[in-house]
Order: structure tokens, then sequence, then C-alpha cells
């Protein structure tokens, strides 16, 4: 009897045992990751996420989603991708241009200004955790309860802005979710000293020495034309530019009248190449118009790569910034080669120099001809 009840309490606690064995080392559904060991982390949203310590399998959803986890030099971690980073022309987008082998992953979804991942393709392909941008917080947590996956969610903040707050705790918590806190905080440092730099060579310019100037074809929704412009256009801002639509006092895109345009004749005109074409057909149509502004009569009108392409592409609105000062300021940037700065900076973020298949597709820095355009 005694050796009976001996065994049967052996039995007991061995099954306790394993039973506890089995809760720790669950899985979720979906993943390869024991939960075992994790880590929290405050997402985008003010959620807590409970994520894998280790992740080694990710997606991303929404957009410039994935041009972060390319920042953090994390490419190997993802193993699928939105049909548009497929789909769409890399063109205006370096880190797709520096990384053409993510287009042969596996489709997660459709991606777009309102993403929408596909909860039966990700759960394929086994992600660790689900990073996903600009997406509405219910969408949020039900792609967290359809998967069973931990989804967290990264910003940029206010699209086409640098809201470096939003950008830069993106990028660290991130960071810290895929063992790359390191590079994120020499992401954060590279931006800060690049605009640093720029204000440096800018800032003590009297307002009364600085041309006025004005941006405009700057891409909303799509390609636009020349009324379409921008407060506070982070370039401008950059290198304390003076331009002639922040007197509207208002905050970024904004549309505004040919009456208006003329009324401002502002000295230097700059072209956002995405809507270069529109505004080369209307000037067809419309001479008469942009003769009447001296920019374009004084031959002071300049093209400029589109940066508002999914999101905010952090290295060509920096390298935009020098070839903005370069035209304004000539004595202030008599050391920079816009294009040798552009590729410097798309080799630090993106990994590779992609300014040439830029400046192949959209025309790059230079000064524009309409005549001979």
């Amino acid at each position: 009897m005694k050796l009976l009840r001996f065994l049967g309490v052996a039995s007991i606690i061995f099954i306790l045992g394993l039973c506890g064995c089995i809760e720790n080392t669950q899985k979720i559904e979906g993943s390869n990751v024991e939960t075992l060991n994790t880590l929290k982390v405050i997402d985008l949203y003010n959620r807590e996420v409970e994520v894998p310590e280790k992740v080694e399998r990710i997606v991303c959803c929404g957009p410039g989603c994935l041009r972060l986890i390319v920042y953090l030099n994390a490419t190997d971690k993802v193993v699928g991708v939105e049909n548009a980073e497929k789909e769409w022309i890399p063109w205006g987008r370096p880190y797709r241009i520096a990384h053409p082998e993510l287009a042969e992953l596996p489709t997660i979804g459709q991606g777009g200004p309102s993403p929408k991942p596909n909860p039966e393709a990700i759960l394929q392909v086994h992600p660790d955790v689900i990073f996903v941008t600009y997406m509405p917080r219910e969408d949020v947590e039900e792609l967290e309860r359809r998967t069973g996956i931990p989804v967290v969610v990264l910003s940029y903040g206010k699209l086409a802005t640098f809201n470096n707050r939003e950008l830069f705790r993106s990028l660290k918590v991130a960071g810290k979710i895929l063992n790359r806190e390191e590079r994120g905080e020499e992401v954060i440092k590279f931006i800060n000293d690049t605009l640093e730099n720029l204000q440096e060579r800018t800032r003590d310019i009297p307002e009364g020495e600085k041309p006025r100037v004005y941006v405009g074809g700057i891409g909303f929704k799509g390609a636009r034309g020349i009324e379409s412009t921008m407060c506070k256009y982070p370039p401008f801002v950059a290198v304390n530019a003076r331009n002639v639509v922040d007197e509207l006092n208002r905050e970024g895109h904004v549309f505004v009248s040919r009456e208006q345009i003329l009324n401002w004749n502002p000295d230097v005109i700059f072209i956002d190449e995405g809507g270069l074409k529109l505004i080369l057909q209307d000037y067809r149509k419309n001479p008469e118009f942009y003769k009447s502004l001296k920019a374009f009569e004084n031959g002071e009108v300049y093209g400029l790569l589109p940066y508002n392409f999914y999101t905010t592409n952090v290295g060509t609105a920096l390298a935009n910034a020098y070839y903005i000062g370069k035209v304004l300021y000539p004595e202030r940037f008599k050391d920079i080669n816009p294009e040798e700065r552009a590729d410097e900076i798309y080799n630090f973020l993106v990994g590779k120099p992609v300014y040439k298949d830029m400046r192949d597709f959209w025309g790059g820095y230079r000064r524009l001809n309409f005549s001979e355009e």
C-alpha cells in the first residue's frame, strides 16, 4: 500500500510538472516563438504589447512601415510584404530600390493608404510580430485577435512632415523588439546631426537677404500641379528658407490659387518632380501664367525629388534640403555636391547609394528649362 501510495503521489507530481512545462512553452498560434521569454513594449497607440524576447520573423503593414525596418538594418527578418511593395514602381521609395529582394517575398495584404492586411496570408508565413502604421485602433486589435500574433503600432506622425518625436519613438520601439537598439540610436543621431548641420549653415542669414521661395507640384493623394504646395515645407524649414506660403499661417499641405502665386511672385520656385509632368502639360496650355512669374522668366526654377511617397522618405527630404541650400545660399554650401551628399544619406539609411536610380526616373537635381523639357 505504501508503495502504491508513493507511486500515486509521484505520478501526480509528474503530471503537474508536465502540465507546467506545457503551459510555459505554449506557442502563439501562427508563430514559431515560444512564450517562455517575453518582453513588454508600449507602441505608438500607447498599447502595452507583449512580444517574444527573440524575434526572428516579422511582417509590416501600412504606409512607411517597411521603410523603418530597412532603416534598422533588419530586412533579414522580413518574411512577407504588402502587394503594394511589389506592384508599385519603386522609384519613389529608395528603400525598395536598395532592396529589390523584398519584392520576392510572399504577399501578406493589399497595402496602400488604408492598409488591408490578410490575416490568413500572414499566418502562412509564421511571423513572430506584426508591425503596422496608420491603421485604426479597432483594426489593429481585430488583426491581433484573428492571428493570435502581437501587433505593434509604429508611426511617422502627421504625413509629409518631420515629426521626429513619433519617428524616433518608433525606431526605438522597433529597435528594442528586433535587437537593433544600437542601430536605432545611430539612425536618430544621424538625422539629428544632419538637421543640425543644415541649421548651422543657414540660421544666421538675415531674413531680408533671403530669396522668397515657393514649392509646387507637391503630391497629395496622387500627382498634383503648380497650385499644390505646403506650409512649413520641411526641407525649407531645415535651411531656414523664406517660404512665401508660410504667410498663410497654416500647417502642412495646401492648395493655393494662381492669383495668389502671382501676388507672391517668388524669386525662386522649386518643383516636386512627382508633379512635373502635369506642370509641363499645363505650361504648354497656359504659358502666359508661367511667364508672368519672375522665377520662370529668370530661369530660377529647380527640380526636387519627390519624398512623400508611401509616407515620408526621410533620406530624400534631407537630400532635398542640401540641394535647396546649394541653390539659395551657394556660398554656405560651397563644399557640398548635392548628388554625392544624397548618396551618402541613402547609403547610411537604406544601405545603397540610389540617387542615380532616382535621377534617371524623375530627373534629379537640376535647373528646369520649360522650353526644352
